[in-house]
């Protein structure tokens, strides 16, 4: 069962760019720590997928051991873990956050 819960996140994090699994959606995220990610994100202007754990336990505990780390949100960059609230909080506010990003040729929206 947990192998094919880690198809479907490998799947995700290969197809898109950017994803965040959080508490929620982009749109309407149900917990802070979920809502700053999605903000920083939205500030740095790089469009990214959210995927909401909350509609599936499969995914919201397998995410968990896919990475190897406890808490939701989790950010994944081009198939690479980055981490949770407060490792993107902090990669924001030194900048390291925008040059992750530049460096695996994520580019922000225009205009952002």
């Amino acid at each position: 069962m947990a192998d094919q819960v880690h198809d479907r996140i490998q799947a995700e994090i290969t197809d898109n760019p950017v994803v965040l699994f959080m508490k929620g959606t982009p749109v309407f995220p149900q917990c802070g720590f979920s809502a700053r990610v999605v903000q920083i994100l939205s500030h740095v202007g790089v469009p990214f997928k959210g995927v909401n754990v909350l509609e599936d336990m499969e995914l919201r505990e397998g995410i968990k051991s896919f990475s190897n780390w406890p808490t939701i949100p989790q950010l994944y960059v081009k198939g690479e873990f980055v981490g949770g609230c407060d490792i993107v909080t902090e990669m924001f506010q030194a900048g390291e956050l925008q040059g992750l990003l530049e460096e695996k040729g994520v580019t922000a929206k225009a205009g952002a």
